[in-house]
């Protein structure tokens, strides 16, 4: 009885945001109504049965079929719209060292922005007086330490080399599949290498690159009618991942570690405070920008997921900021797996700065500060070879500064809700990268749709 009572609440929820939709609600003002709508849900449920009541989890089976099915629409589209998206923004720009430039501008503001992070993450950690120890191991933390430790051991068997190797494909029907880690990378490889293949063929048989160049206009058109389809559900992925994570977030293990969860929500702010400072001085209007980037932000933050969000990244930059194709689908695509400032940069400085006093190292010294900042850039990239977020970064920071990894399995219990901040950040971290690429290069151009513009495709999908 319980458990039909919660999921009509939860249908009169989904009901509401449907009448939202039909009064002409913009998406950003939709998904924020789903976005708290969800937490206040969830929290009820916790407070009505108790978190780990078996109504709760029968209800929550149900309603993530809404939650994770909408995520699992995102990441279907993921490699077709990379794919075909890489393919012809490389045809329409006609030069290719354009695209090198593009490339080099967006992963050098990834890396540059990620050591900034580091340095706020120790900022922070001396700022909270942060440590390791009197930290306490339960048996959950002590298996899962046992566990990083073998992952490590894995971990420092690849190289540098070994990790640029592994972006590249060496079989695109596995990659295409997403099946590695580096598929989405490899992807983006494939499609840059086809569209300028197009190039050539366009100038040596102009007949048969023009057919080329109509084949690929009409894909992105149906594959960018798809993705906008999907779009348009995102409040009600929002509402369904967030009523979840409100009805599952333990409060003890919150207040346990308030001050990890404070700080590192500190140093999250202070980055989205250094992305607007870099977009307000290249002359961006940072409050037009946040408010046309938040219902990507929204999703990041209640799905925990870069790669899902790749699609509403790409289809905000382009329809939404400006951004040149080639730009938006690159920093998409490089920001989910590259340089990302909360999992790669903030969270393994952070720990670094915990761990180092419990094996008598001054944190704070140059050298110390030095070789953790530059250990941090190099390893964002590893990140993406490793396909592992803020974990996998501090599973490679830390032995790589000569410090245990047993602290990473001892945040495991409030790990989601900080997860939820840093990739939002990661995620505006790649829509900053991108901004300020078009920018500088002169690839903007005026907006397709103004802020309320997602609404009307929105009508025309329902």
């Amino acid at each position: 009885m319980f458990l039909l009572l919660n999921l009509i609440l939860f249908i009169a929820l989904i009901a509401g945001l449907i009448w939202t939709g039909m009064q002409g609600w913009s998406l950003g003002r939709r998904v924020l109504t789903g976005l708290v709508l969800g937490a206040l849900f969830g929290l009820g449920l916790q407070l009505a049965y108790g978190i780990d009541a078996d109504t709760v989890k029968d209800s929550l089976v149900w309603i993530n079929v809404v939650g994770q099915g909408y995520v699992n629409l995102l990441k279907m589209i993921v490699i077709p719209l990379v794919l075909v998206s890489m393919v012809a923004a490389v045809v329409k720009l006609d030069e290719i060292a354009t695209l090198g430039k593009v490339g080099g501008l967006v992963i050098g503001i990834l890396v540059g922005t990620t050591a900034v992070a580091a340095l706020v993450g120790v900022l922070m950690a001396s700022t909270f007086g942060l440590t390791a120890e009197g930290l306490i191991e339960g048996e959950r933390e002590v298996a899962k330490a046992a566990r990083m430790v073998d992952q490590q051991q894995r971990l420092s068997d690849m190289t540098p080399a070994d990790m640029i190797v592994s972006f590249i494909p060496d079989n695109i029907v596995e990659d295409l599949a997403g099946l590695r880690s580096t598929s989405i990378i490899a992807v983006v490889i494939f499609g840059i290498l086809l569209g300028i293949a197009g190039l050539l063929v366009t100038r040596d048989d102009p007949a048969h690159g023009k057919a080329f160049r109509e084949f690929v206009d009409v894909a992105q058109t149906v594959i960018l009618k798809l993705a906008r389809m999907i779009i348009g559900l995102t409040p009600f992925g929002v509402l369904a991942l967030m009523t979840k994570m409100s009805a599952t977030s333990s409060g003890s293990d919150i207040l346990n570690l308030l001050s990890f969860v404070v700080a590192s929500y500190v140093a999250i702010a202070i980055m989205f405070s250094v992305h607007a400072a870099m977009l307000a001085i290249n002359g961006t209007n940072v409050i037009s920008y946040f408010k046309r980037v938040w219902p990507v932000l929204a999703f990041a933050f209640t799905s925990r997921s870069s790669a899902a969000t790749i699609p509403l990244n790409v289809e905000t930059q382009t329809r939404s900021l400006g951004n040149d194709a080639a730009v938006a689908n690159v920093s998409a695509s490089f920001g989910a797996t590259i340089g990302q400032n909360g999992c790669a940069g903030i969270y393994p400085a952070m720990l670094a700065i915990m761990v180092a006093p419990t094996v008598g190292v001054d944190p704070f010294s140059i050298s110390f500060l030095a070789t953790l900042v530059a250990i941090i850039s190099i390893s964002s990239f590893g990140v993406a070879g490793v396909g592992g977020g803020a974990t996998f970064a501090a599973l490679m920071v830390l032995p790589a500064m000569g410090l245990p990894v047993a602290l990473v399995a001892l945040l495991i219990s409030i790990e989601p809700l900080i997860d939820m901040g840093r990739t939002a950040l990661n995620v505006n971290g790649a829509m900053t990268a991108g901004t300020l690429t078009a920018k500088w290069l002169g690839l903007k151009q005026p907006p397709e749709e103004d802020l309320h513009g997602w609404d009307e495709g929105n009508r025309q999908t329902q």
